[in-house]
């Protein structure tokens, strides 16, 4: 039988302002990536979604993004690989903390907004993120695009990968995202979605904008969970891969006994 892990950004309020709705997502979804302070979040937003995940049984990754609260990490900024590298083992050590008081382990890493799409398309950062998660603990599972940077860094340092896909958004020729500057960028008919995600991990296969099909990987899905129906369409897709009958797990107990 296939299986799919299904992963959302959690954890993302910070001080006052509430973001996302945690509490009802994690009732869906298997992988929870937890912002780290850059991006959003903060230490006792950190300690809470952790609880959270582990009450619910959802693996836990860490999500480091670029030190922009403002701009929500979404923002491109001109970091250097070094930065990049910092950046990633401050975050990550941040979170490791919260989880190791639990009694828990982190399952992956995956970066956030900019610094993930900056990294999909630039080998160095790339490089720089995967050496990061590697010395801090080598078995930490990497998360990236499917087919871009992050995944080919993390496999030539060693890592086990996970290539992302994502429901609610367009493709191109090369494999990469539609830039949300573009139209057509987001997917908001909830049945093409759900038809796109099906094909790509029983198929292997996503129809691009440009109306051709390319060949992608599906290790784990991306939920977004700050949108208003972000809870309703999370339990849809669960549905549909129970339906088309896909597993729906942690990816690493899909990875486990991988090199």
């Amino acid at each position: 039988m296939k299986a799919v892990d299904l992963n959302c950004d959690l954890g993302e309020s910070f001080g006052a302002y509430k973001l996302g709705r945690d509490e009802e997502i994690l009732k869906h979804v298997t992988s929870a990536n937890v912002a780290c302070g850059f991006h959003a979040g903060d230490p006792a937003t950190m300690r809470r979604t952790v609880r959270l995940a582990l009450d619910n049984g959802v693996a836990i990754g860490a999500h480091p993004g670029l030190q922009d609260l403002i701009g929500f990490g979404r923002r491109d900024m001109d970091i250097s690989p070094e930065e990049a590298y910092d950046l990633v083992v401050y975050q990550l050590g941040a979170l490791w903390g919260f989880v190791r008081a639990e009694g828990a382990s982190l399952q992956h890493v995956k970066a956030h907004g900019s610094l993930y799409n900056m990294a999909s398309r630039s080998a160095g950062l790339a490089q720089a993120i995967a050496e990061a998660v590697y010395r801090v603990d080598p078995s930490l599972v990497l998360f990236g695009l499917a087919g871009g940077e992050l995944i080919k860094a993390g496999e030539r340092i060693g890592l086990r990968t996970a290539s992302e896909v994502f429901s609610d958004r367009t493709y191109q020729n090369d494999g990469s995202l539609t830039s949300r500057r573009l139209p057509d960028s987001v997917i908001t008919d909830d049945d093409r979605a759900l038809k796109q995600v099906i094909r790509m991990v029983s198929e292997g296969k996503v129809r691009t904008q440009q109306d051709a099909d390319i060949d992608i990987r599906a290790d784990t899905i991306c939920v977004h969970g700050d949108g208003v129906r972000a809870v309703e369409f999370a339990g849809q897709i669960r549905s549909s891969l129970g339906e088309a009958g896909i597993a729906v797990q942690a990816v690493g107990a899909t990875l486990a006994g991988k090199p």
